[in-house]
């Protein structure tokens, strides 16, 4: 093989040849139709710059800008059955779990962090919707619960950021008893006076919306996030009108008494830190002054239950990439 063939073709193919470049480097505007490159996105907190459009934010970002210096500590939360009806659509709902799993790296849709917020120790509850859609099951609502529990056993205000579809319909009736089990942790927690607030992300409908995601003491919403319980489509066919422009967005239902406020995500720690303050009675922090973290106590443990009693009283934990909502 001579110097043409071994060194000048190949060098020539090297020109034609396809290079393989990432899916997602361009990120495009729902809103607009601007492109963004994903980094500038990620710096801007998964804010589009110029619309402003707020784009789901994944986990890992949200824990980070609501906790002091990023700092946090996840909490275990409970195990529950798996598939407990054995239920099967066009995929089996373990093979769903399981791929929700592997592509998330997480158990389930709902993770729970403490921290301290502005120098303030927190419970925060976060709904993934990126794991079968934010879907209410079983694990959720244990985890709900469990966060609950634990801001009540450590004298904590418990923050929720909700995004979800809905319950999880591979669960029946055993994602839809969650709705009064988060219900009845969030009175313990009222009548012990602890603050609970509820950060409505886009998007949060179905049975998430007719329980706890509807009961904070303060209801925050992201701009232009989508919040209600059946969508729109099904309510335009049901009573066959057309409805108003912003129907069940963040704005509309601010301005009809569904949410008290619309906030910015970059005003979102600021907000929770001075809303904090005013509900445990606390001095405001002078401007640009932010003092040294309180000291986080040890958590003592949430009650939970033995796994025997749990396996009797909740069934197992679901898994999908979708999670429909059941009416």
């Amino acid at each position: 093989m001579n110097w043409i063939s071994s060194v000048v073709r190949p060098k020539i193919s090297s020109f034609w040849t396809k290079r393989d470049t990432p899916k997602n480097l361009w990120i495009k505007c729902p809103e607009t139709g601007e492109m963004v490159f994903h980094r500038d996105l990620e710096q801007n907190g998964w804010v589009v710059p110029g619309s402003g459009f707020h784009m789901r934010m994944p986990l890992p970002d949200r824990l980070a800008s609501i906790f002091d210096a990023g700092a946090y500590e996840l909490l275990p939360l409970p195990t529950v059955p798996h598939d407990p009806l054995k239920f099967r659509d066009e995929r089996r709902y373990q093979d769903r779990l399981r791929d929700a799993r592997a592509k998330t790296g997480r158990d389930d849709a709902v993770t729970v962090a403490r921290g301290t917020l502005e120098t303030i120790p927190v419970t925060v509850a976060i709904q993934d919707f990126a794991f079968m859609g934010g879907s209410l099951g079983m694990a959720a609502g244990e985890a709900i619960v469990m966060g609950a529990q634990t801001a009540l056993a450590n004298k904590t205000p418990y923050i929720l950021f909700a995004a979800s579809g809905g319950a999880r319909m591979q669960e029946g009736i055993l994602s839809l008893m969650q709705m009064p089990r988060t219900t009845a942790a969030l009175i313990a927690l009222r009548e012990a006076g602890l603050p609970y607030v509820v950060v409505l992300t886009n998007p949060t409908t179905g049975g998430v919306t007719a329980s706890y995601a509807m009961l904070g003491d303060v209801h925050i919403a992201e701009p232009g996030a989508l919040i209600g319980f059946a969508g729109p489509r099904v309510i335009e066919q049901t009573i066959r009108e057309k409805l108003p422009e912003g129907f069940q967005r963040a704005e509309y239902l601010y301005d009809h008494g569904m949410v008290d406020m619309v906030v910015h995500r970059h005003e979102m720690k600021s907000t929770l830190g001075r809303l904090l303050r005013v509900l445990l009675h606390r001095p405001a922090l002078a401007v640009g002054a932010l003092p040294a973290p309180e000291a986080v106590p040890e958590p003592e443990a949430a009650p939970q239950k033995a796994a025997a009693e749990v396996a009797s009283t909740t069934p197992e934990t679901p898994d999908e990439e979708t999670a429909p909502a059941v009416s």
